[in-house]
């Protein structure tokens, strides 16, 4: 490596740890200073960790340093990430305690995470097993994301929810087994919508039946 290219992953590093302290401040109104997020939000601490574990996993021959990086993740922030598993820019883990993130799960940019979610696999073999999570989706805390879905961009995920399927972007899951709320939503105003569309005939009808018994009576 070139003192360049040294130079360029140095400030990469600095850059992604402002990014993340910043992005803490955005969503947690409880982080009042650079200093209190630097030292004692162990959710951050994690995904630093993680970072280290993974570029370790992706080596090949380092794969087994990155388990045990992740086990010592675990122990010291709750937080158990699996080195194989592709995490965006600025992700929060609020809190933190109990948050498990299987190997082949992909969590993109911006993406808001409270306490006790977990993205686990269903499958034994080895392969996708692990869900997709887009930019920018909130997931609330002890929500279960099982299998290989998909989660659309800008969805929200309640507390508790527990979501087996794919959903697409700008969904509002919630419930056991997890419903699409905006789909619902959509579906209730089509469905209103249409029952004000039929009654407006009748409507008409009667309007000119009125009419004209007002003219018999004239």
């Amino acid at each position: 490596m070139t003192q360049f290219q040294f130079r360029n992953r140095v400030n990469a590093f600095f850059k992604s740890v402002r990014e993340d302290i910043a992005a803490v401040q955005r969503n947690d109104p409880a982080a009042t200073s650079k200093l209190t997020v630097l030292v004692n939000y162990s959710g951050l601490h994690a995904i630093w960790m993680h970072r280290v574990a993974n570029r370790l996993w992706r080596t090949g021959w380092g794969q087994f340093p990155a388990r045990v990086l992740s086990q010592i993740a675990r122990a010291l922030t709750g937080v158990e990430i699996h080195p194989g598993a592709t995490i965006g820019r600025r992700f929060v883990i609020d809190h933190g305690m109990g948050v498990v993130i299987g190997e082949t799960a992909i969590v993109g940019d911006d993406v808001m995470m409270y306490h006790g979610v977990t993205l686990g696999g269903i499958s034994t073999k080895r392969v996708k097993r692990h869900p997709t999570i887009g930019d920018r989706v909130m997931i609330g805390a002890g929500a279960k994301l099982l299998g290989p879905i998909e989660i659309g961009s800008d969805s929200k995920v309640g507390a508790n929810a527990v979501v087996t399927k794919s959903a697409p972007a700008g969904a509002i899951l919630v419930g056991i087994p997890a419903r699409n709320r905006a789909e619902s939503a959509s579906d209730e105003t089509a469905s209103a919508e249409s029952a004000l569309t039929e009654t407006e005939p009748a409507d008409s009808a009667t309007a000119g039946a009125t009419g004209t018994a007002d003219s018999t009576s004239a």
